[in-house]
């Protein structure tokens, strides 16, 4: 299912290719995207007391929890009836993906995040979460993640059945299989040169997602960044724009 293991970071870009969004068609040029002027802070960890979930969220933010023979931790934040599970690519961890989760928040989302071990199945980890979630009121479920957090946010959704409101995968490689098999709306966000979730990458998921009632590419053009780098750099607030605008539509 998994193509490859991301590596290091690649370029970041700025074509919007989709099937359903105006002013753009499927293999449509690439448009250079202007960048916003002033980067979005990195988030940073705090000297946290108590529970909490890599330094940065707390029982100020929601509800702690925790999961597995390890008892890693997890947050869910916010309110509302329809929920966002967020998965974050190797080498990552939840406070990289804050900007994204305070927005979803802002926007009336309930939101979990959680701590993973690399050495297990983002797909299974995924699917559990989006469980949890369900239980604590939320009707729907979108599944969103960061390269093999990304990747694997496709099979996770098909399992997860009726109650997925859609995928989100930044630079994701996304298995045409899975992508075939996917049923709900699909997003996905990512660099044109990416060595892993680039362009041709998205393009293949996205040509074979033939059964997804709505399929969206937005990539940008010329840069170096990876999954929730984009969060740290000047088109932080374009792919948060585009992808609540994506979450928007299909809320229900």
């Amino acid at each position: 299912m998994m193509r490859r293991i991301a590596g290091s970071v690649a370029l970041v870009l700025a074509l919007t290719a989709c099937g359903g969004t105006a002013g753009s068609t499927v293999g449509a040029a690439p448009q250079a995207s202007t960048p916003t002027p002033t980067p979005t802070p990195t988030p940073t960890k705090t000297k946290a007391k108590g529970p909490n979930v890599s330094g940065c969220y707390t029982r100020d933010d929601g509800e702690i929890f925790t999961y597995g023979d390890d008892d890693l931790p997890g947050v869910i934040t916010g309110d509302g009836e329809t929920g966002v599970v967020i998965s974050y690519e190797n080498n990552g961890n939840v406070c990289t993906w804050r900007p994204l989760s305070d927005r979803l928040v802002a926007a009336g989302y309930k939101v979990l995040l959680y701590a993973r071990k690399f050495d297990a199945r983002p797909e299974d980890a995924a699917l559990a979460m989006a469980r949890r979630l369900a239980k604590k009121g939320p009707e729907r479920v979108f599944f969103v993640g960061g390269s093999i957090g990304a990747t694997t946010a496709v099979p996770a959704a098909t399992k997860f059945g009726d109650r997925t409101a859609g995928v989100i995968a930044l630079s994701g490689a996304v298995d045409a299989g899975d992508a075939a098999e996917l049923t709900v709306p699909l997003l996905q966000v990512g660099s044109q040169n990416d060595t892993y979730g680039g362009a041709d990458d998205l393009n293949a998921a996205h040509n074979a997602a033939t059964l997804a009632p709505d399929r969206q590419i937005h990539v940008i053009a010329g840069e170096s960044l990876h999954a929730s780098e984009l969060f740290r750099s000047p088109y932080s607030d374009e792919v948060i724009d585009r992808i609540l605008a994506f979450m928007e539509r299909h809320r229900g």
